[in-house]
């Protein structure tokens, strides 16, 4: 055989023997053979799926060997459309801040070729393997040695023929060398920054242990260094639209064994893993939004399915903030039951906040000041963030409670999960828990179906902050408002929830509260929501105080009255507190207060009620001098005080003109049970109804986690005793924001099964309703006896005043059958006076 047959018919075997596709979805996409050690390959994935590079390796042929004298397993993975940049170990800062891989080998020259496999199937080549071409292949700045190459945006596959002619301007643009201002991109994509030249080493070899990294403090005291851990996957949120990395811990045998030392640390790499592969990793130390973690890592899998490490375990209250800091990191197990207590960002980042107990407003329960500063701390300790470990805002589905967020499978405050697993991680500024195993929301705080009343009431009368109901122009347009629905649509929605809360406090006053202040004319907001309720019930008795002004106040927002003229009777002038009636009620900051006498048409006894809307917490009374001094009262203090001194002062010279002491304050008084302006109306003689029935655990209002109850209910002394019973209806405060009317940042699915015509998240605070047995005691001593029925009978004959109570059956005279309808009415058996 002629030799020129011979090396035919070796090349054709060489080619016959080779296993490579038609187009490889890898392929190098860059190559630097710089000066020194500065030399890169970067390989480009053209496909839309992320490659793992486990099995690739790139080999290169020294002098024209045909055998590699050099193979490099490749770790991690090449995202879709993505580059990966192996560098020298020793090459630049430059290249390798852009490296997600190095070797520190002796590498190519010009003139040697380099092949790009998986497994044995051939992808790209550089190069002619078997062949010297002396110093290079190519001319000019488009040759192998001492250039940059980049490949042509129009070559779409690599050459898997690794033995043929080599011409880098066939598929190849020359620079000159170390340009390196490409590297890490092409066509648009990028390799994120690469991982700074890091090599994992292999897998068993020194590894910096976790608690080093970690160390006793707030962040790691090896912040900025390049390491190696080894350890085992614990928690892994790679998914889509999870953060994007995984949690390892050591193994219990390489535990320190010290307490002040977390044993775990978040990894920022989307290498595909399992929870239980041990890992080695080497990164960068990072602390990210104070989260200790490595990041510009390299990750490669030693062995799966290794035993978990065990667990730390946690209970709340902790100790101190610092408890977290030393599991940060680390999975975590928490045997006690845990109790929600909000949900505030459930439906917008998958939150809910746990703590042992329901927590409580300090000012709630305890005096402002260092009282209420030290409860605050304690709540302080006693909360742990939970999260969906998702980087979506506006998740679809919201995943807890499983199997999902809907209108009919909620999750209220005051509901329970016990034996919690997951992970401990620090994001925004708080500690939160990423569950590993899906929790068992158990529905301890079921939705109560009714108000707690009594039956035997005569008149019950309820206060409901109807979260700025405002409806356009009252003729179904004018949308967007001041406040409110923005449009038509999220008006019917806000409506039907907002007239089935109405209809299922079955009161006969409703004092409203954050109603539009539009007047009082046939298409005003108060107009339209007492139609509706006629409509609900299928009566035209509900009515609406008009209290004889356009609009009470400059504010777009009011308080009013709605009230069931078949069971109570508006009597008396509607008054209205304001500047103009006493300066220390500043109507500029609070909503001006409306009061209104009613008499019960079952029993013609009489009872004033007023409806309030002080200054909120929100924003500031800086302009005043009113400022926030730091003892749980918040902004705005002094001015709801003095604003509370001017109401009691003011119903004290009977501003209805009704002559009666019975009077009951309601309302959104933006002020906690123990804070100043509650005070100054118990100090004022007057009973706190919800303390009185509800105890120091009541509340209508959940922020910042913590429960108490802004919205009041206070009876002068004479009106306390005819109070049978008195609670807030818990339909709004325990459930989630999402829930609402609102279809801004939800998807269309949840427009619809987040939302129900029910009265559950009508508005974000909860309704309340007093039980009232108003009886007719004319002498003032809280009873009605024979001396209330004397009083009558010396008065016949009398023509009686506007609002005479003395007129028992309301005839317009005062005569013995007066008395004794009075007489059936008495409070002690016989009618006895002792």
């Amino acid at each position: 055989m002629s030799s020129v047959k011979a090396i035919h018919l070796s090349l054709a075997c060489l080619i016959a023997s080779a296993s490579f596709p038609a187009a490889a979805t890898l392929y190098f996409s860059e190559y630097i053979e710089g000066s020194s050690n500065n030399k890169a390959l970067e390989i480009y994935n053209s496909s839309t799926n992320d490659i793992a590079l486990s099995g690739h390796k790139v080999e290169m042929y020294f002098n024209g060997s045909n055998s590699a004298g050099l193979t490099i397993n490749l770790i991690g993975n090449i995202p879709a459309n993505g580059v990966f940049v192996l560098a020298h170990g020793s090459a630049n800062a430059s290249i390798l801040a852009l490296a997600n891989q190095t070797n520190s080998s002796g590498w190519f020259n010009g003139d040697d070729a380099i092949v790009l496999k998986n497994g044995n199937t051939i992808l790209d080549s550089i190069g002619q393997v078997g062949v010297d071409p002396g110093s290079e292949w190519g001319t000019g700045f488009t040759s192998t040695a001492d250039n940059t190459l980049r490949r042509k945006t129009s070559i779409t596959a690599g050459d898997a023929i690794i033995n043929n002619s080599f011409d880098p301007a066939l598929e190849w643009e020359g620079f000159a060398q170390d340009t390196f201002d490409h590297l890490g991109t092409y066509q648009g994509s990028s390799n994120n920054g690469g991982n700074n030249g890091g090599t994992t080493g292999s897998c068993g070899d020194a590894a910096t242990l976790i608690s080093s990294i970690q160390g006793a403090g707030a962040s790691s005291p090896l912040l900025g260094s390049d390491v190696n851990i080894e350890a085992i996957v614990v928690a892994d949120f790679q998914n889509a639209n999870q953060l994007g990395g995984f949690f390892v811990q050591e193994e219990d045998t390489d535990s320190d064994g010290n307490a002040n030392t977390s044993e775990g640390i978040y990894i920022a790499s989307t290498t595909p893993v399992a929870v239980g592969d041990r890992v080695r990793v080497y990164g960068k130390i990072a602390e990210t939004f104070q989260l200790t973690q490595l990041s510009e890592t390299t990750v490669a899998v030693c062995a799966s399915n290794q035993a978990l490490p065990t667990p730390a375990t946690l209970s709340l209250p902790v100790t101190s903030l610092d408890t977290f800091e030393k599991i940060e990191g680390m999975s975590v197990a928490i045997a006690q039951t845990l109790t929600v207590n909000e949900t505030y960002q459930l439906g917008r980042f998958g939150q809910v906040l746990l703590a042992n107990g329901r927590l409580q407003q300090p000012t709630n329960v305890v005096e402002p000041g260092a009282a209420a500063n030290a409860l605050q701390a304690q709540n302080n300790l006693n909360k742990l963030m939970m999260d969906d470990a998702s980087n979506l805002q506006n998740p679809d589905p919201v995943i807890f409670p499983a199997p999902g967020l809907s209108a009919q499978n909620t999750l209220r405050s005051g509901d329970t999960v016990a034996n919690l697993q997951g992970v401990i991680t620090y994001d925004f500024g708080v500690y939160r828990i990423l569950p590993t195993i899906a929790p068992n929301f158990i529905n301890t705080n079921a939705r109560p179906l009714a108000p707690v009343t009594d039956s035997a009431a005569n008149l019950k009368i309820a206060s409901f902050n109807v979260l700025n109901f405002f409806n356009g122009n009252g003729t179904g347009g004018g949308f967007p408002t001041a406040r409110g629905a923005n449009n038509a649509t999220e008006f019917a929605r806000q409506k039907a929830k907002i007239v089935s809360a109405l209809v299922g406090l079955n009161a006969d006053v409703i004092g409203l509260v954050e109603i539009e202040n539009d007047g009082y004319s046939s298409t005003s907001a108060i107009a339209e929501l007492a139609s509706a309720l006629n409509t609900a019930n299928g009566i035209n008795t509900w009515k609406y105080i008009n209290p004889g002004v356009n609009k009470i106040g400059t504010d777009e927002i009011a308080v009013g009255f709605i009230y069931r003229s078949d069971k109570a009777t508006a009597i008396g002038t509607t008054a209205i507190l304001d500047s103009s009636i006493d300066q220390q009620f500043i109507d500029t900051k609070n909503r001006p207060a409306l009061a209104q006498s009613f008499r019960a048409n079952s029993n013609r006894a009489i009872a004033t009620v007023v409806v309030n809307h002080l200054k909120s917490k929100g924003s500031d009374c800086n302009d005043l001098g009113d400022t926030d001094i730091g003892d749980g009262q918040g902004n705005c203090n002094i001015t709801r005080t003095q604003a509370a001194t001017a109401l009691v002062n003011w119903l004290s010279t009977n501003p209805t003109g009704v002559n009666d002491p019975d009077y009951l304050i309601i309302g959104d008084l933006n002020a906690y049970a123990k804070e100043d302006p509650i005070t100054q109306i118990i100090n004022a003689g007057y009973t706190d109804l919800i303390h009185k029935f509800g105890g120091s655990s009541a509340y209508s209002y959940v922020f910042d986690g913590q429960a108490g109850y802004l919205d009041h209910s206070l009876a002068s002394s004479s009106l306390t005793p005819q109070v049978l019973f008195t609670a807030d209806w818990h339909i709004n405060a325990d459930e989630p924001i999402s829930l609402d009317y609102n279809t801004e940042f939800k998807s269309p699915t949840q427009i619809a099964n987040f939302y129900s015509a029910d009265a559950y998240r009508s508005s974000d605070h909860d309704p309340l309703v007093v039980s009232l047995k108003l009886i007719l005691d004319l002498d003032g001593d809280g009873d009605v006896d024979k001396n209330d029925v004397q009083l009558v009978t010396n008065a016949r004959g009398v023509t009686p005043t506007a609002f005479d109570q003395r007129d028992v059956n309301g005839d317009g005279v005062i005569n013995a059958l007066d008395a004794r309808a009075l007489t059936l009415q008495c409070t002690r058996t016989g009618c006895a006076t002792n």
